[in-house]
């Protein structure tokens, strides 16, 4: 199986003393290429000196939520000069990670809402995919992206909507970004969703260190898990592995406009 992480944040201490490591044998596991995503300003130097450090890494850069108090206002202005001195580099493949999320009460959604507007506008004007972070606010997002219209639209990152929502964000030209959550028993309703998908929606992916999936509960979620989440949403869409890895990789190297 070849596979693609569409959603992985590498970067992150978690992987400091055995990278390298992760790396080879997520390769020799049939992972080909992973997308690692920038969640504030602080980090986004790290992750693209560590992408180019190795082959099969790519980058997005954004201003997570979930990090509002970490972002300044001038951090806009930055994330817009950052693209565009890399834009056209072949290791930039979108802006992200962003979005909003309702889950957590403390952050304010006036503030989250102005910082999503700002990236969809800027994703616009630079024409790149957007990788989206949404936590109990598919219908703020779905909102906001029917306002803007994305000609490169992107990913759902971890989606865990009802079908309704899918379906919009479908009509959107969005794919579904799946990965451990729905291995779990647990989410009913998730994995009732999956299985009505359409192939050509989903994408892959671990959110690791996060997200661990079911057959390695309570660990750092790695790369390493994707051929295992593989098989067991393979199980879901009753199909074998082998189909729903081609078609998660020849959708996202659709999305970011790579070779395939």
């Amino acid at each position: 199986m070849q596979l693609i992480d569409t959603h992985t944040h590498l970067d992150f201490p978690d992987f400091d003393e055995d990278r390298p490591r992760v790396l080879a044998e997520a390769r020799a596991l049939g992972v080909e290429k992973l997308v690692i995503l920038g969640v504030e300003h602080d980090n986004w130097q790290r992750l693209w000196d560590q992408v180019l450090a190795h082959d099969g890494l790519y980058a997005a850069f954004g201003l997570h939520p979930v990090y509002l108090d970490s972002h300044r206002p001038e951090d806009m202005q930055r994330l817009e000069q950052w693209l565009l001195e890399r834009q056209g580099h072949e290791r930039l493949c979108a802006i992200g990670e962003f979005g909003l999320d309702y889950y957590l009460p403390e952050l304010d959604r006036e503030r989250q809402q102005m910082l999503f507007e700002a990236q969809l506008a800027l994703a616009e004007r630079l024409e790149l995919p957007v990788l989206l972070h949404v936590r109990r606010a598919h219908a703020q997002v779905i909102a906001a992206l029917k306002r803007f219209k994305l000609r490169r639209a992107g990913i759902i990152h971890a989606f865990a909507g009802s079908y309704e929502e899918a379906r919009e964000y479908l009509k959107l030209g969005f794919k579904l970004g799946l990965g451990g959550a729905a291995t779990w028993p647990q989410a009913k309703r998730l994995r009732q969703v999956i299985p009505r998908l359409p192939l050509d929606a989903v994408v892959l992916e671990t959110d690791s260190p996060d997200m661990a999936p079911a057959m390695h509960p309570h660990v750092r979620n790695s790369p390493i898990h994707l051929p295992a989440i593989c098989r067991e949403l393979a199980t879901l869409l009753a199909i074998e592995p082998e189909a729903l890895a081609a078609a998660s990789s020849r959708n996202a190297a659709e999305l970011f406009g790579w070779r395939h």
